[in-house]
């Protein structure tokens, strides 16, 4: 990629680690799961108005609740009137679940940014 902020332009070798295709994962998992009835109610850890279409189908088509936690003030406006219950995930049980602040792996150590 291209580093930022030099002139000349440079190229730097980076590890990207983002995330591809988990919330069309998560969709297709709860709707193939809700067919099957392997569960009585899901709960989306999630603000993510991509999933609403999913969410409807498993509430209003298949009757099965389904919950929303949301760490956020503000939970999504399209998400929210199609959720059986919505839930605020605290402050303080998001930072007691957090890991420490500096991991180790084969490439060395990392650590999280001071805002999470």
């Amino acid at each position: 990629m291209m580093l930022t902020g030099t002139v000349p332009p440079k190229k730097v070798w980076v590890d990207k680690t983002e995330e591809k295709g988990s919330d069309v994962n998560l969709a297709a998992h709860l709707v193939c799961d809700a067919f099957q009835k392997r569960f009585d109610v899901a709960v989306l850890i999630t603000n993510d108005s991509d999933l609403a279409e999913p969410v409807r189908i498993v509430t209003k088509e298949l009757g099965i609740p389904v919950g929303i936690l949301n760490p956020h003030e503000h939970h999504s406006a399209t998400l929210k009137p199609l959720a059986t219950f919505v839930k605020r995930i605290r402050q303080s049980h998001l930072i007691a679940s957090q890991f420490p602040s500096t991991l180790s792996d084969n490439k060395g150590a990392f650590t999280k940014p001071a805002s999470w």
